[in-house]
């Protein structure tokens, strides 16, 4: 940080709204011997006991509840994949026009504010809040899973495998199969996020208000936002949330009991899962006490050095002239087929479209308030231009990158080696596999799992503290005790989905809650393009 100043205190120029909203007003204040609780009545409430709620009835009724999680999915990916897709897309064109008209040269805090954070420490936030758990998961797996499904000829496979001309043939199903995986992990996900952050922090560093979710939607609701349609906007957010987070907490357990056992023979059961879950979830509390300056900043930049080394290592031990030269002919790739797979009707591949970018799009809008609402906080000082361009095209290479490495290695490994082990492994196996056929891969695979572990600290923290600013009315050093409540029962939801039906129940409930909030997040593009457009431009 440049110094301590309050972030909610704007330099030079803004148009702040007139309100006589204080942050906290509707708070109930708690004090328990050294114990305190500042909460937002309503909204705290309500989320806090459906979440406990949620968490007994799961655990209570295992064997009854996993048929309807499967149900729950099924019937929202496959019903409503354009709503998905068509909503992605419109996220994307709001980040263009924004970015490159006028309205990219207001900038977050005013017009002379300045960055609180250097360029090297934001990227690392943004990164490792945004995707870091999902890129171990599936860097190896998706990749490898679609070039597959595209090389057999599978109804699964991405644009029906373009027509069956894959079939058979391995470089245009690898080109499908990179093509697909980007497509899902470089703009349209960035662009969710991006969209609720500018909002986030327009409308706190510039507008004067709270930072929390109703905010973004003062310019269409003015005063009301106050009032119940602001309470069930920041309950459906903090819903969204935790179930967006358990779904990734549970693929990092998945992934970590499965290092744990290629490593070390360990069990991969439910057991070692839950296991995991409150061990890191325990190390999560403990930077949440931290804070973000001392916790999930300094994690976060621990995981990039982590994450590098292992990326590095990979390049350099794998097939090194097949990475390089294929980073530019996979973003051709996304480039020459982003039309098709971006398409939300007429499709030959109803299977891709329904299982894998509808859920896509759900998980990422689900984790919007989350990353959102932390990407927000961390660009303060950015201009909105500098800031949508950053958001997008910076982690987007970065995931382009990543997935060249990872996946192109499994890829080249199967079709030039002939190595078949590293397809036939289940998902949360694969790159303990792919690693396996490269040099040093017990130290390597050990790295993965710390890899896996900080990248779940550090959505578990700043997940928390992003959770509790929503639940305590947008304040931002509420009591420590409520944070630590949030952290404890993502840990809690986690578990219950994992006994409750496994992957399938940790996707249901992030398409469930996502499905309300991608409804949320389009009317709030309006909202934030509404405000820009009354904001002075530096």
């Amino acid at each position: 940080m440049t110094d301590s100043k309050d972030p909610m205190i704007p330099d030079g120029e803004v148009n702040p709204y007139d309100t006589d909203y204080q942050v906290g007003q509707d708070n109930i204040v708690v004090n328990v011997g050294p114990f305190g609780l500042d909460i937002h009545n309503r909204v705290f409430a309500i989320s806090g006991l459906a979440i406990v709620a949620f968490v007994f009835l799961t655990l209570a009724f295992q064997n009854q509840v996993e048929p309807m999680f499967s149900g729950i999915r099924g019937w929202l990916t496959t019903n409503l994949d354009w709503f998905f897709i068509i909503s992605g897309n419109i996220f994307v064109i709001a980040c263009l026009i924004i970015a490159f008209s006028p309205l990219g040269k207001v900038r977050l805090g005013g017009t002379e504010a300045i960055p609180d954070y250097s360029y090297g420490g934001w990227f690392s936030m943004l990164f490792a809040a945004g995707m870091g758990i999902g890129l171990m998961f599936y860097g190896v797996s998706e990749p490898l899973t679609h070039f597959s499904t595209s090389f057999s000829g599978s109804d699964w496979a991405p644009l029906g495998g373009a027509v069956g001309e894959a079939e058979g043939n391995a470089a245009l199903a690898a080109d499908l199969g990179m093509a697909a995986t980007i497509y899902h992990w470089a703009l349209h996900p960035w662009a969710i996020y991006a969209i609720l952050a500018l909002g986030l922090a327009l409308f706190s560093f510039n507008k004067g208000l709270p930072l929390t979710m109703r905010s973004v939607f003062y310019p269409l609701l003015g005063e009301s936002v106050w009032g119940w349609p602001g309470h069930i906007i920041d309950i459906l957010a903090v819903l969204a949330t935790l179930f967006g987070l358990a779904t990734s907490l549970g693929l990092g357990a998945s992934q970590a009991a499965s290092g744990l056992n290629y490593l070390f023979g360990i069990p991969m059961g439910d057991t070692t899962q839950i296991i995991l879950v409150i061990g890191i979830t325990c190390i999560a509390m403990t930077s949440v006490l931290a804070g973000l300056e001392a916790g999930v900043k300094r994690l976060s930049e621990i995981n990039m050095i982590l994450a590098v080394i292992l990326l590095v290592f990979v390049i350099v031990v794998g097939p090194t002239l097949a990475i390089a030269t294929g980073f530019f002919h996979n973003l051709a790739a996304y480039i020459e087929y982003l039309p098709a797979l971006a398409n939300p009707f007429g499709r030959e591949d109803a299977n891709f479209a329904s299982g894998w970018t509808a859920f896509y799009w759900a998980w990422w809008i689900s984790w919007s308030p989350f990353v959102g609402m932390f990407i927000a906080r961390v660009s303060r000082g950015r201009s909105v231009r500098e800031f949508i361009v950053c958001v997008l095209i910076i982690p987007s290479v970065a995931c382009v990158l990543w997935m060249t490495v990872f996946g192109g290695t499994a890829i080249s490994q199967y079709v030039n080696d002939g190595y078949t082990a590293v397809a036939d492994a289940e998902l949360s196996l694969q790159l303990f596999t792919m690693l396996d056929a490269l040099p040093m891969s017990q130290i390597t695979s050990f790295i993965a799992i710390v890899l896996v572990v900080v990248f779940f600290v550090t959505s578990s923290d700043s997940g928390s503290l992003v959770i509790d600013v929503i639940s305590a009315g947008g304040k931002v050093d509420s009591p420590t005790p409520q944070r630590v409540f949030w952290c404890t029962f993502e840990g809690l939801v986690a578990i219950a989905l994992i006994l409750g039906g496994g992957l399938v129940a940790l996707q249901a409930m992030a398409v469930s809650t996502g499905f309300p909030f991608t409804i949320v997040l389009l009317v709030a593009t309006v909202s934030v393009i509404k405000g820009l457009a009354s904001e002075p431009r530096s």
